[in-house]
């Protein structure tokens, strides 16, 4: 009887070979194996972690579009709260973003504007390129902020609200909803979808 097989007829030899799956090969062709260790356990990354949530695209949820100069808690941070052309078919008389209550911020109106944007990318930055003459009004519990352009804002281009704020002390995922009013008989405001504000706590 070869070493090999001697070893193999030793039950905790045969249970450990079993198990790896090795063994019927080991038996038929009489080649050693060599022995099997344990994996190395897994480096923890130097880089923080990252969460992305998806919602389908829904006429009760639409996805807009947004960047932050800043999403850490307390910091101060540009908003770009962007309009797409996709995202609306029609000119806007008036436009109001829905703010969470639990969104603890303290919003002015002098702080928020409407203005044609460029939307950012790998090489360049999103910023406003011309203001949309408006005026900004922001609800008594900071719920809301009303934008009333001067003259309907015509569809095609990319619009946005810009504000500059400081970020509320929790951090979390707020939903900010875009709703606009078109001219017409009918002063009713549709909804364009929403923006979902993540505020990251801190680092340390």
């Amino acid at each position: 009887m070869t070493p090999l097989l001697h070893r193999l007829r030793q039950p905790a030899a045969l249970a450990t070979l079993a198990a790896s799956g090795l063994g019927a090969a080991a038996l038929g062709t009489g080649l050693a194996l060599a022995p099997l260790t344990a994996p190395a356990p897994a480096s923890a990354q130097g880089t923080p972690g990252l969460m992305e949530f998806r919602w389908d695209n829904t006429k009760d949820y639409r996805r807009l579009y947004f960047f932050m100069s800043d999403t850490g808690r307390l910091a101060r941070s540009d908003y770009y709260l962007i309009l797409r052309p996709k995202d609306r078919k029609t000119a806007i008389l008036k436009l109001t973003v829905g703010i969470p209550k639990t969104f603890d911020s303290k919003i002015e109106a002098k702080q928020v504007k409407l203005c044609y944007m460029s939307e950012g990318g790998m090489l360049s930055r999103t910023r406003c390129k011309q203001d949309i003459p408006a005026v900004v009004e922001v609800t008594g519990d900071g719920t809301a902020i009303e934008v009333f352009p001067n003259t309907p804002v015509p569809v095609g281009g990319t619009i946005g609200v810009y504000m500059s704020i400081f970020n509320p002390f929790n951090a979390g995922m707020y939903q900010f909803n875009a709703l606009a009013q078109a001219p017409g008989d009918v002063p009713i405001s549709g909804y364009l979808g929403s923006w979902l504000i993540q505020i990251d706590p801190p680092s340390n």
